[in-house]
């Protein structure tokens, strides 16, 4: 018998719909995010799969609409077929097939599952990788979320500074210059700002890699 599996993660629990080559629902679980979790859902899957067939629960395609977290890894890494679903995919499918109204996780881990019984050939299996293509991907993916939070940070100082601090500002438009971090340290209101001495501000530039900037010195203390 073909089955597929739908799972609709979330950061608390998974929640887990299994169909069927109908379409009917041979089980929905709620599961923990941690390896008790990941371990029912294995259960889970290798009981369905197994019956008659013989076969296991790595035989059961599984749709998710993510491609990064560490349920994907570990089902990867446990042999099993993930299909990564677009969320506006999944939205127009539920729309298509007259089932808009309230969302519910519960429904779309059903939805997902019901994606891959009937448009499978419509998307695209996620491929298997080695370890160390795994642990490169995962290292790309912390750097980029590390750049992405640097920005977020430098963001809401800039909203902060433009109510508070203006002045620096004008000293530094790029808040994430290694200046703008030595001299706003030193100077962390507009009261120590103005205290600041050019000779107090050589020394700060000098630190960070800027020598002999008389007029960003004139422009800070100015």
């Amino acid at each position: 018998m073909t089955i597929t599996c739908g799972i609709d993660w979330a950061e608390q629990r998974h929640d887990v719909a299994v169909l069927d080559h109908d379409g009917r629902v041979l089980a929905r679980r709620r599961i923990d995010v941690g390896v008790r979790g990941f371990t029912e859902l294995v259960g889970l899957l290798n009981d369905l799969a197994g019956g008659p067939s013989g076969l296991d629960g790595r035989s059961v395609p599984i749709a998710i609409e993510t491609d990064k977290n560490l349920l994907v890894v570990a089902l990867q890494s446990a042999g099993f077929t993930v299909y990564p679903i677009n969320p506006l995919a999944v939205a127009r499918y539920r729309d298509r097939h007259g089932q808009a109204g309230k969302k519910s996780d519960a429904d779309d881990a059903r939805v997902l599952a019901d994606i891959l019984r009937t448009d499978a050939h419509r998307h695209r299996a996620l491929p298997e990788v080695s370890e160390h293509g795994r642990e490169v991907k995962a290292l790309a993916r912390q750097h980029q979320e590390a750049v992405w939070a640097m920005q977020q940070t430098a963001n809401r100082l800039r909203s902060i500074l433009l109510d508070f601090y203006p002045q620096a500002l004008l000293a530094f438009p790029n808040l994430l210059h290694k200046a703008a971090q030595a001299v706003l340290t030193a100077a962390p209101t507009p009261a120590h700002g103005a205290r600041l001495t050019s000779r107090r501000v050589v020394t700060l530039l000098h630190r960070c890699g800027r020598r002999n900037d008389a007029a960003l010195v004139e422009h800070i203390v100015g």
